[in-house]
C-alpha cells in the first residue's frame, strides 16, 4: 500500500506546489480511505488497490491543484492538514 500512496503523493505534489509532502500524503490517505469506506458502505465488492489507486489518481488529476482551497471551506479537515511546526516537511 505504501507504494500506491507514495506514487499518488508525488503526483499530487506535481499538481499542487502549495502543499507540503506531509499534507499531500495526508490528502492521499484521506481520499484512499474515503473511496474504500464509501464503496464498502454501498455494499460494493472490493475491487482491489489498483482500482482505488485509479480513482484517487483521477481525483488528483481533476482537483489536485485546488485541494489547498478545500480546507478553507471545510474546517473539519483542518486538523488533519495543519503542519506541525515541530516536524520536518
Amino acid at each position: 500500500m505504501n507504494d500506491y500512496h507514495e506514487r499518488l503523493t508525488k503526483l499530487l505534489l506535481e499538481k499542487n506546489e502549495l502543499l507540503s509532502y506531509n499534507q499531500a500524503r495526508t490528502w492521499v490517505e484521506l481520499m484512499w480511505e474515503d473511496f474504500e469506506t464509501t464503496a464498502a458502505k454501498a455494499g460494493r465488492d472490493y475491487l482491489g488497490s489498483e482500482m482505488t489507486e485509479r480513482i484517487v489518481r483521477q481525483w488528483i488529476e481533476n482537483y489536485g491543484g485546488r485541494l489547498h482551497d478545500f480546507v478553507a471551506k471545510n474546517p473539519k479537515y483542518k486538523d488533519f492538514l495543519i503542519e506541525d511546526k515541530n516536524t520536518m516537511n
